[in-house]
Order: C-alpha cells, then sequence, then structure tokens
C-alpha cells in the first residue's frame, strides 16, 4: 500500500509552492492542475518505495525503466488494462521525476550520463503519458486530458523541475537533500 503525505503537511505545501512558482513565474506553464499533480509526484516520492512500486509477476520490485516496460508489454497482453495503465502512469511519473529533479542518478544507472540516455527517459515518459491519456472511458476520462497535456509538454514540465531542484538545494531543505543522498 503506497504511503501518502497530507496535502497539509508543510512539505506538500513547499513543493506545491515551489511548483506552482516555478511552472507559472519562470517558464509560464500555467496550468493548476498540471501543478497540482506535479506537486504530488514530488511529495508521493519522498518515500522511496512509492518511487519503486511497481513490481513484476513474481514480486519483484523494478527499479530499471526497460524492466517497467517490459511489464507494461506484458500485462497488456493478457488484458489487465487497469494494471497497465498503472505501469505506464508510473512510467511517466518515475522518468518525469527522475529526469526533472534528479537527472544525475541517471548516471549510476548507466555508468555516465549520456545524452541518448536521458532522451531514451524523456520519449519513455512522454509515450507512457500519451498512453495513459487514451485510457479514457469511463472512471479514467476526467484524468485523460491531464496525461494528455503532460506528454505534450513532457520536456517544459523537466525544466520546470529542474528549476524547483534549484530552489530545494537553495533552501538546503533536509528532506531533499536526504532524498538525494539515497537515489544519487
Amino acid at each position: 500500500m503506497p504511503k501518502k503525505i497530507p496535502r497539509h503537511h508543510p512539505l506538500s505545501r513547499l513543493f506545491f509552492s515551489l511548483t506552482e512558482k516555478n511552472f507559472y513565474g519562470v517558464i509560464g506553464l500555467v496550468d493548476p492542475n498540471l501543478v497540482d499533480y506535479i506537486a504530488g509526484i514530488l511529495t508521493d516520492f519522498t518515500y522511496v518505495d512509492n518511487l519503486y512500486k511497481i513490481r513484476d509477476a513474481k514480486g519483484r520490485r523494478l527499479e530499471d525503466v526497460g524492466e517497467m516496460l517490459i511489464e507494461s508489454s506484458r500485462v497488456e497482453k493478457t488484458g489487465q488494462f487497469d494494471r497497465e495503465r498503472e505501469i505506464r502512469k508510473h512510467i511517466g511519473d518515475y522518468t518525469l521525476f527522475m529526469t526533472g529533479i534528479f537527472p544525475e542518478s541517471l548516471k549510476r544507472l548507466k555508468g555516465s550520463l549520456r545524452l541518448d540516455f536521458f532522451v531514451d527517459y524523456i520519449k519513455a515518459g512522454k509515450e507512457s503519458y500519451y498512453m495513459v491519456s487514451e485510457f479514457s472511458t469511463s472512471e479514467y476520462r476526467k484524468q485523460a486530458p491531464l496525461f494528455r497535456r503532460l506528454a505534450e509538454n513532457f520536456d517544459l514540465c523537466v525544466i520546470g523541475l529542474n528549476f524547483v531542484k534549484k530552489d530545494l538545494e537553495a533552501l538546503k531543505n533536509p528532506d531533499y537533500l536526504r532524498a538525494k543522498r539515497i537515489i544519487a
């Protein structure tokens, strides 16, 4: 069961205010639902268990985007559409978070930060959010436009998160520094 930090918690409010400040004021992406969603990703991913919540059929935690994509493909073939959507949504969230807040951690994953690897993360994130936006029936209909905007503005969201990261570093926020030590 994923852990949740309440919306009124000071950490949630900090992430929301920094995301709003940088998305609205710095990069000019004024979209309250998108800002709220991205601030929620930052808050949720303060728990490492949420960052690595996707598991394969054997229950093994998946930490590699390639493994997550393989798992998504596997469940797609079995017709588990809710599970496929969950995995694709997580891939979008994970790649956005990693490229926006901790791009240096990608170096750890492959030995060196190569531009093509960074681009692969961006591509996987955009594609995953786009696929989530295609789940537009019944219960997912209201969320589909948000995921379409995330797919279309993925690059800009990464830049916005880079500014959020700089603000967090300037604040020397202990939660951010702890997460940076764990992830990087």
